[in-house]
Parts: C-alpha cells; sequence; structure tokens
C-alpha cells in the first residue's frame, strides 16, 4: 500500500495501530504516518468532524481505517472503541495516545471543573486507553505505548491551568507502564513535543508577531509541525526502538536546551 522507502526499516506494515486525537493535529499526522507506514490504522476522539477528514485523508491514501468517536476519558466509551477495533483489524499492538486540550488560567482562579476536565482528558484518558488497549496486547504477548507528553511536562509553564501537571503526570504514567509491563514484552514511551502548531495552538501563532518571536527563542529557527512529532512517535512504536521502555525523547529542535542564553553575558552577544 506504501511507496515510503522506510516502511520495511519501521516493520510496521500489518500492525494494528490505535491513535487517539486522530481528528486533528499530532494525532492525524501520527495516524496518516502509521498508514503510510504500511499498519492497519484505528483513529478515536470525541471531534467527529475531524474524524471524518482523518477518515478522507486515510482513504486516499488506500488504507480502511476504524474511525470511532470515543471520549477517552470515558472508561465504557474507550471499551466500546477497543472492541470494535479488535473485531474489525484484530488487537491493539501499538497505542498512539495523543489526544489533549487545554485550559489556560491561573492557578489562583482556575476552576475545580477546568482542573478535572483537563486531567480527565490529558491523563486519565491515557491510563484507561492504555490498560484497555493494552489488555490486547497482553493477547498478543507484545506491544508499544508512546504518549504525547509536552517539553510544560518538566518545565512549569505558567497560567496554563493543570496543563503542566497534567502532562508531567503522563511521564510517569509512562515510566510506571514501562517497569510492570515490560516483563509481559510491552513497552511504554513518550515524546514530548516543544514549541509546535496544532490546531490546540493555533490561535497564539495567529496572533500578529508571536510566530517570530517563538522561531526566535528555538535553534533550529522554526516552529516544530505534528509531522516531526508523528515521527519520533512512528520509531518508538517500532521494534527499531525494541530495547527503548520507560524513557522520552523531547522534540523541540533544542528550545529546553537554550535556558543558559538567558543569563546576560557582557563581551560574548549578551
Amino acid at each position: 500500500m506504501s511507496d515510503d522507502k522506510h516502511s520495511d526499516w519501521l516493520g510496521l506494515s500489518g500492525r494494528v495501530a490505535v491513535v487517539t486525537g486522530g481528528g486533528g493535529g499530532i494525532g492525524r499526522a501520527t495516524a496518516v504516518s502509521f498508514a503510510r507506514a504500511g499498519a492497519k490504522v484505528a483513529v478515536i476522539d470525541r471531534d467527529e468532524k475531524g474524524l471524518d477528514t482523518t477518515r478522507s485523508e486515510l482513504r486516499a491514501l488506500g488504507a480502511e481505517p476504524v474511525v470511532a468517536a470515543c471520549d477517552t476519558s470515558d472508561a465504557a466509551s474507550v471499551a466500546a472503541a477497543a472492541e470494535a477495533v479488535e473485531k474489525s483489524i484484530g488487537p491493539c499492538g501499538i497505542l498512539a495516545n495523543t489526544a489533549a486540550i487545554l485550559r489556560a488560567g491561573g492557578l489562583d482562579t482556575l476552576t475545580l471543573a477546568e482542573w478535572n476536565a483537563t486531567l480527565a482528558v490529558n491523563l486519565t484518558g491515557y491510563f484507561l486507553c492504555a490498560q484497555i488497549f493494552g489488555a490486547q496486547m497482553r493477547k498478543l504477548g507484545r506491544g508499544s505505548l508512546v504518549h504525547v507528553a509536552s517539553v510544560a511536562g518538566s518545565n512549569a509553564q505558567g497560567f496554563s491551568g493543570a496543563y503542566s501537571v497534567s502532562k508531567a503526570g503522563v511521564v510517569m504514567l509512562s515510566r510506571q507502564l514501562a517497569s510492570e509491563w515490560g516483563p509481559h514484552g510491552i513497552r511504554s514511551n513518550v515524546v514530548s513535543p516543544g514549541l509546535v502548531v496544532t490546531p490546540m495552538s493555533q490561535a497564539f501563532y495567529d496572533t500578529p508577531g508571536v510566530t517570530e518571536r517563538r522561531t526566535a527563542v528555538v535553534p533550529m529557527r522554526r516552529i516544530g509541525a505534528p509531522q516531526d512529532m508523528a515521527d519520533a512517535i512512528l520509531f518508538l512504536a517500532s521494534d527499531r526502538a525494541s530495547y527503548v521502555n520507560g524513557d522520552e525523547i523531547t522534540v523541540d529542535g533544542g528550545f529546553t536546551r537554550t535556558i543558559m542564553n538567558l543569563v546576560p553575558r557582557p563581551g560574548h552577544g549578551s
């Protein structure tokens, strides 16, 4: 199905890959990349309009995906989606958790509802999907989970509500899964994006001057794209990363390694 020269190298052909948050952004790019690599793709999201677009893109590649509306923060909804996937294309062998929301605000005024909503999708949803789809991986005796966190998970992002907290939780959830499920042949790893344009962040970049200011602080001098994240996700999902477990790949163009550039150094460009 795919003419991607890297398909055989990744060894993803025929694998069943489930992508949460596949209705757009990083999730959509990941789903399309899995399809190009020859995987059988299932996409779940609560954004049904976004799912329709993703389905069309996948079908244009010659793929026939399983597409299911699903609230990943609801166990019954995830269980129904998992059952549909298994019946349609077989048990899940790869899970890419990419679903996320942002409810911005300072912690002094953030409501409990906003706090809980963010944790429900960004952290609890990852746990539920890992647990439910992970049961199918146990039947296979192998599997790979890749969770999208954020550089905000290890670098506090002010006025982002529960976002940084939720992403820090994703990293620890992945490490615990790696520890507990490694003996069952199941790996768990994290991709942490830096500055990247997605539907969730688009409004920031629509503000005049923001793109230029953000680009200036990234050593690569560009803002990340969903495909940059998808490429890292596919690597971790594949057997090329078969001995990588409980780890985190930061995909940020070097942004988080620039803190010392903030220190004034007279005579040295500062």
